[in-house]
């Protein structure tokens, strides 16, 4: 396995600098939280050897109930405090995950495009997220019986320092033997999880053709009952004698832990009685020593692991920096900066751009130069595969090119600070996502919808009658999967909301990368239709894989094995007789068909 990036110190030291600029009293409510459970716990192996010295010492009974009162109260505000501490500690912790979630949302959002798409950084984003939410708030938990179990360990250790020191070594020795013991034979079956889970898929198997229905006929017919069950029972078999050798190495565990606990026991209790019976120690300090004894076998426990969970909180949040931390593959604040209001017209050139994905053997695009004009129309056309998705990913800026460059007036757009290249865009994609909230947070993608513009952009788009039968108006949720009141849009509705959504944002420029591939031709049609009228002016760029939709655009763009195979209007495109012209020959032909079944249907 490839190791973290970063060792345990230094994910305390993140963990702590990020709760001190997120929320700097988590940091006070463990110290606390970890001083009132130490002071719990040595008060209460206090208050018997206090109450048998007092005995002991001939005290009366009314000495007797004065100390008993007092431990009883020094308990009772220890515990009161310690209950009150911890019910306001999830609080601030919760606080600093939500920060560090809000930190690996944000860089999944606003990290460069060709990350996202990159197979290894979104498992990477996907268990960053995982981590946050899962270890986090655990991590705390662990620093806090951390710190617990150091600070018990000292005070425990300060109580037994009178003893002889080889009694701390045995002490300490069986202690550490014991607890690594024990983790070895527990953790047999993770070792042999790839074992256990290929019996458990076998017998998963078995069972799984017996009970289905595609089965049965074959089962029947060909007498495979007895088969089938033999082959269960023998896997069965193989399947009990692991799980034996499991019980087994627990056993084991807890043959070695008692071993262990009654040396370290039997020696103390030998040491002790000893002492006593040379008058060295009087009922009270046996006592006393005993269990101070006890105790600090038991912080030296949880400090080994604290540790260890705290090793594995530490390996998965290592995963969450590293994610954190992968390079943008464009600038962004270090950019210069692009003002979109002060530009009034804006050129993109293509200029010999050539692209490879990663890994790819051939370039997907190839020595494209062309040249997109302030108000022009443009239209992207040709077979599946042909490069256009790729070319509007260019355009847009989602890309940089492998060779040559993309020019916004002239000037290389990598320069640019890229989320204010994307401001010059508003894009419809054939996939494209709604939000779970209202109409016009989905129309205005704002934190504050402009109500009347949002209107007037459901006007255009021819969705405002639509939308104002609906109970709230605007404001109706949208999704059914959320909300009760929520609705679910037709395909052709949808896409008006998309055009909705691209008129709101008011771009320099269009691009509708076949976002109405679901609907038929003549609903395709008319939605081309009201795209051209609603951005009369403003530059776009069309793919569709029907070339009749885009016959009203300025010029139109044939790609074909990642280079510009024709170019021109609908009108002398077909005069060409070329590639396009076959293209829509044989699109011409299909519905044409279409129609007259249609009508032989009617």
């Amino acid at each position: 396995m490839e190791r973290p990036k970063y060792h345990l110190l230094q994910n305390i030291g993140y963990m702590i600098q990020a709760a001190w600029e997120m929320r700097k009293s988590v940091l006070g409510i463990l110290i606390i939280t970890s001083i009132l459970t130490v002071a719990n716990s040595t008060t209460e192996l206090l208050v018997v050897p206090a109450i048998l010295n007092k005995v002991e010492t001939g005290a009366s009974i009314s000495e007797l109930l004065i100390i008993i009162l007092i431990f009883t109260i020094i308990l009772l505000l220890l515990t009161s405090t310690k209950t009150y501490v911890e019910a306001n500690t999830m609080f601030g912790q919760l606080e600093v995950q939500a920060g560090m979630l809000w930190r690996v949302c944000h860089k999944s959002v606003t990290t460069s495009y060709p990350n996202m798409e990159d197979k290894v950084i979104g498992e990477k984003c996907d268990k960053a997220a995982d981590a946050t939410l899962r270890h986090t708030r655990e991590f705390w938990m662990n620093i806090s019986l951390l710190l617990t179990n150091l600070l018990g360990f000292c005070v425990y250790l300060f109580m037994v320092s009178s003893l002889k020191p080889i009694l701390l070594v045995v002490i300490i020795a069986t202690t550490i033997i014991g607890y690594f013991a024990n983790i070895y034979f527990n953790e047999w079956y993770f070792r042999h999880r790839e074992e256990q889970a290929r019996y458990t898929r076998q017998m998963g198997y078995s069972n799984r053709i017996a009970a289905e229905m595609d089965w049965a006929k074959d089962i029947r017919l060909f007498g495979m009952q007895e088969w089938l069950n033999d082959v269960y029972t023998r896997t069965l078999a193989v399947f009990d004698a692991f799980i034996m050798r499991g019980q087994i190495m627990c056993f084991m565990a807890n043959v070695v832990d008692a071993v262990l606990t009654i040396l370290r026991n039997g020696i103390a209790y030998a040491y002790l009685i000893a002492l006593t019976l040379r008058g060295g120690l009087s009922a009270s300090e046996f006592l006393l020593y005993f269990s101070a004894v006890t105790g600090f076998t038991a912080w030296i426990t949880g400090i080994l692991k604290s540790v260890t969970e705290l090793r594995k909180n530490s390996n998965e949040l290592s995963t969450m920096r590293e994610f954190l931390e992968v390079p943008e593959v464009f600038r962004f604040e270090d950019g210069v900066p692009l003002n979109v209001t002060d530009i009034e017209k804006c050129e993109i050139e293509l200029k010999d751009v050539s692209f490879r994905y990663p890994n790819a053997e051939e370039d997907t695009l190839s020595h494209i130069n062309l040249t997109i004009h302030p108000g022009e129309r443009i239209a992207i056309v040709g077979l599946n595969g042909a490069g256009k998705t790729t070319l509007v990913k260019l355009i847009c800026g989602f890309y940089d090119p492998t060779e040559g460059q993309v020019l916004l007036n002239g000037q290389d757009i990598r320069q640019y600070n890229r989320r204010d290249y994307y401001a010059l865009f508003s894009a419809v994609f054939q996939e494209f996502q709604m939000l779970p909230s209202t109409v016009a947070d989905n129309v205005a993608q704002d934190v504050i919808a402009d109500e009347e513009r949002v209107k007037e952009c459901l006007a255009k788009a021819g969705l405002l009658e639509k939308i104002e039968g609906l109970p709230k108006g605007i404001y109706n949720h949208v999704s059914k999967e959320v909300y009760d009141d929520g609705i679910d849009f037709s395909g052709g509705e949808l896409q008006r909301l998309m055009l909705a959504r691209a008129l709101y944002k008011e771009a320099k420029m269009l691009v509708l990368d076949e976002p109405t591939a679901a609907l038929d031709a003549i609903a395709e049609h008319e939605m081309y239709l009201k795209y051209k009228e609603m951005t009369e002016g403003n530059s776009s760029v069309y793919i569709s894989h029907r070339l009749a939709s885009t016959r009203f655009c300025d010029r139109i763009i044939l790609l074909a094995d990642g280079q510009i195979a024709e170019e021109g209007t609908h009108d002398s495109l077909l005069v060409a007789n070329g590639k396009y012209a076959e293209l829509f020959q044989v699109q011409s032909k299909y519905y044409q068909e279409g129609e007259l079944l249609h009508e032989s249907v009617i």
